[in-house]
């Protein structure tokens, strides 16, 4: 939610070394390494990881709040004691026919050239199952024919030994969550399905929250509308399970850009054309996302979440998982969901809402995970924060638009659009 920083406290921020991004062109941006300058339709894992330096990651902020609300705390620590969590409205009943889950989905093999080993190995990845490793033909070593040396014997042929395909991604370590105390939020090392999403915007370094949703295409991501409007959003990349201290344990998954250079990113028109108030009921979005360094999917390497719609408001337990702006690692909250119906004529709709403490700008586009699997480290996304007054305007309340029929079409929109462009 974007709801933490004033304008000053933004422009510091933005001032990476060598100066801000100012953006030069499409698909480029003024003053970065030369690798990071690419062509208006490509933006690869390895430009990616070129432009998005450790350096870079840390100094980018959330985009300025059009609710702000009071500063943050750097990485807070757990408080001593639990604090008294605001009472929440009664809870709604679910409703009669909720939308079941997706079913599972077979993966689908890369694209048909042996995936290029990464300079930089990244760790064990975690997925809800073992998943087969993208196919790759191993094509043939040439057999040289050999030249007898003169009054010699003709020489044995030599056969090159072939290219061998990379194993399949190992399924990644899942950490334990802390132990929570209801509405509590704690600061921690993360899971592997959900992580930073940054961008550069109007020339400067961005980030929201977001998560990997599972799709049959293994490559779409999901997080806040509000993060990614506007034509100049350039440089997208998602980075799971991102720590200032780790910030790319399981590497860089760059947004897919068209030829025109635009990245691929599904938004409802109605939230383009209305605007983040009067559309808040529809403050969500799915990005379709490259292949990392060594050429495998995303949700082969991390897991998906299952996206549920039609499930109602009140849900007993939400994990709820977000980037704060100053901290150097997510945070975790369980709590129950209420429905919040707007007052305001000019923020119309109804929301879930859940009190957690400490979810500031940074968080916006985090998942509202129901049925937590602490196994596999996934669960149902029934929300992201975001929605009414892009999150809320109060830290220790959060926000997400409803999972209805109108997002159902949207994913189903994105995973048509993500298979096209394959």
């Amino acid at each position: 939610m974007r709801r933490t920083l004033t304008m000053a406290v933004v422009a510091a921020a933005l001032l990476v070394p060598g100066g801000p991004l100012p953006m030069a062109a499409t698909g480029s941006v003024a003053g970065a390494a030369p690798a990071a300058t690419v062509a208006a339709g490509r933006w690869t894992a390895r430009e990616a990881r070129s432009f998005w330096t450790a350096e870079r990651m840390a100094s980018a902020v959330p985009l300025p709040s059009v609710h702000p609300a009071p500063p943050e705390p750097v990485d807070p620590a757990p408080p001593a004691e639990p604090e008294p969590v605001d009472p929440a409205p009664p809870a709604e009943p679910e409703p009669v026919n909720p939308v079941p889950p997706e079913p599972p989905t077979l993966p689908e093999p890369a694209p048909g050239a042996t995936p290029v080993p990464d300079a930089t190995p990244a760790p064990p990845p975690v997925v809800t199952e073992p998943l087969p490793a993208p196919s790759a033909s191993p094509a043939a070593a040439p057999t040289p024919t050999p030249t007898p040396a003169p009054a010699m014997k003709p020489g044995p042929t030599r056969t090159a030994p072939a290219s061998v395909p990379l194993p399949a991604p190992a399924p990644p370590v899942v950490p334990h969550l802390p132990a929570l105390t209801t509405g509590i939020g704690q600061n921690f090392d993360g899971i592997p399905v959900a992580g930073r999403m940054f961008l550069v915007k109007g020339g400067g370094a961005y980030f929201c929250t977001a998560s990997v949703v599972s799709s049959p295409g293994r490559n779409l991501v999901l997080t806040a509308a509000h993060c990614l409007l506007g034509s100049d959003t350039q440089q997208v990349a998602f980075v799971p399970k991102y720590t200032k201290a780790k910030p790319q344990p399981y590497g860089m998954f760059p947004v897919v850009r068209d030829a025109a250079g635009r990245s691929r990113i599904w938004i409802d028109p109605r939230y383009r054309s209305r605007g983040v108030d009067r559309a808040a009921a529809l403050d969500v979005a799915f990005a379709q996302v490259g292949p990392d360094a060594r050429g495998f999917p995303v949700e082969s390497v991390v897991g998906g979440n299952r996206l549920v719609t039609g499930a109602g408001y009140a849900h007993a337990r939400i994990t709820l998982i977000g980037h704060p702006s100053s901290a150097a690692r997510p945070r975790v909250c369980a709590n129950r969901t209420t429905k919040f119906t707007s007052s305001d004529a000019q923020i119309p709709g109804s929301f879930l809402r859940i009190n957690c403490t400490g979810y500031p700008g940074g968080t916006s586009g985090g998942p509202f995970l129901n049925r937590y699997d602490a196994r596999t480290g996934t669960g149902d996304v029934v929300g992201v924060i975001g929605g009414w007054k892009t999150g809320g305007d109060r830290t220790d309340t959060s926000y997400s638009s409803y999972f209805g029929v109108d997002i159902r079409k949207l994913y189903e929109k994105a995973v048509a659009g993500a298979k096209a462009a394959r």
